[in-house]
């Protein structure tokens, strides 16, 4: 059959970066997807994979990958690499024939596909600048807005993790394409709770200030258990200060793999996020599954998934940070109660729903795609 008969995809093109969540999002999408009888081709930029991921991968039957480490968008001075990376997707198009191209970035949109194309908003530059840094991105990030914008109103589709997502999206960007809402999922055979033990727990890019991993360092000291800190130290770009924050309250693991990050949450009876800006947070939906009491930063997008699942404390006061930890320590009873709402809450993110949610947004942009014109016209996607 054609693709353009098809009504529903059978062969999905799909991008994806190596040096974040959008790696581990991509990975459990495409093992999903596979369930239905869906090829996902996945074409990596930004680095080379580690050999973690190159197993993430074996562990999907089937899979093919297409390798570069060309410059992702929000890297310094990365529009000649955008530039080639768009030429080297066009010509995977031509040669693998998919049904759908869904872009786990935004400067693409705006290439000349022939097949739909879908533009999934995991996070941006300008809403992570206005929540970190509290001002608007300087000039410098003009470029960047525009191949945003562009790349937005070319898509067929557009998917959000959280309302929160959305809401940034058309704020930084003008955009009014209807977003279709998607949580992200976790398997939940791999985050389960084991025996819990005093320590509290954090995950992520330690370099990446939206993560606030310097407030829980501050509070560290003066907490009644050690603090864990699992996560890379430098960012891609190298150098970072790795010896700020030292102390013996603090216990670094460095850069684990999925298994061993699971091994740590399934100890950790809390979890700390204090974020200034987190779209989703994977590794809250990690921690939630493995049976951790909460303590999340008090920003939208975290409100939204976990609302009474959690402790919510303002990412600027560590004083405040501390004493939300400091609560679920001295009081077993609520940890515990915290810890099983946390896993209620987290066990609703599935890669089943997730799956689902994009089914339906692949199947609406096929069939839009081989409807005649006339049928289409004044049709939204979502």
């Amino acid at each position: 059959m054609s693709r353009a008969m098809r009504r529903h995809p059978k062969r999905i093109l799909m991008t994806a970066d190596t040096l974040g969540g959008v790696w581990t999002y991509a990975v459990e999408l495409a093992h999903v997807l596979w369930k239905h009888d869906i090829e996902v081709v996945l074409a990596t930029m930004g680095a080379p994979l580690s050999a973690q991921q190159r197993a993430d991968l074996r562990q999907i039957p089937g899979a093919e990958l297409h390798e570069s480490t060309f410059k992702l968008e929000w890297m310094e001075h990365p529009w000649d690499d955008v530039a080639r990376a768009g030429e080297w997707l066009l010509r995977l198009e031509e040669e693998l024939e998919p049904d759908i191209v869904h872009l786990n970035g935004y400067a693409h949109g705006a290439l000349p596909w022939k097949a739909p194309r879908l533009v999934v908003g995991h996070s941006c530059v300008l809403s992570w600048w206005e929540a970190v840094l509290k001002e608007p991105a300087p000039p410098e990030w003009k470029r960047y807005r525009h191949e945003v914008k562009r790349g937005i109103a070319a898509a067929d589709a557009v998917v959000v993790p959280t309302a929160s997502m959305r809401d940034a999206l058309a704020r930084h960007y003008h955009s009014d394409i209807a977003c279709s809402i998607i949580p992200n999922g976790r398997n939940t055979e791999l985050f389960a709770p084991g025996i819990k033990e005093a320590l509290v727990l954090t995950a992520g890019r330690l370099w990446d200030r939206a993560k606030n991993v310097a407030a829980l360092m501050e509070s560290a000291p003066l907490l009644s258990w050690p603090l864990y800190i699992a996560g890379e130290e430098c960012p891609p770009s190298g150098g970072g200060d790795t010896a700020a924050g030292r102390h013996s309250a603090v216990r670094r693991l460095g850069r684990l793999p999925a298994s061993g990050i699971a091994s740590w949450m399934s100890r950790a009876s809390l979890y700390a996020f204090p974020a200034y800006y987190e779209p989703f947070g994977l590794s809250v939906l990690e921690a939630g599954l493995s049976g951790c009491a909460l303590v999340l930063g008090d920003i939208p997008s975290l409100r939204e998934l976990w609302h009474d699942a959690a402790l919510f404390v303002s990412p600027d006061d560590t004083s405040m940070i501390r004493e939300a930890i400091e609560t679920l320590i001295r009081n077993a009873a609520y940890r515990q109660e915290m810890a099983e709402r946390a896993r209620v809450r987290a066990q609703e993110f599935t890669p089943r729903r997730m799956a689902a949610g994009y089914l339906a947004v692949y199947e609406r942009m096929v069939q839009s795609a081989a409807a005649p014109a006339s049928e289409t016209e004044g049709q939204c996607v979502s």
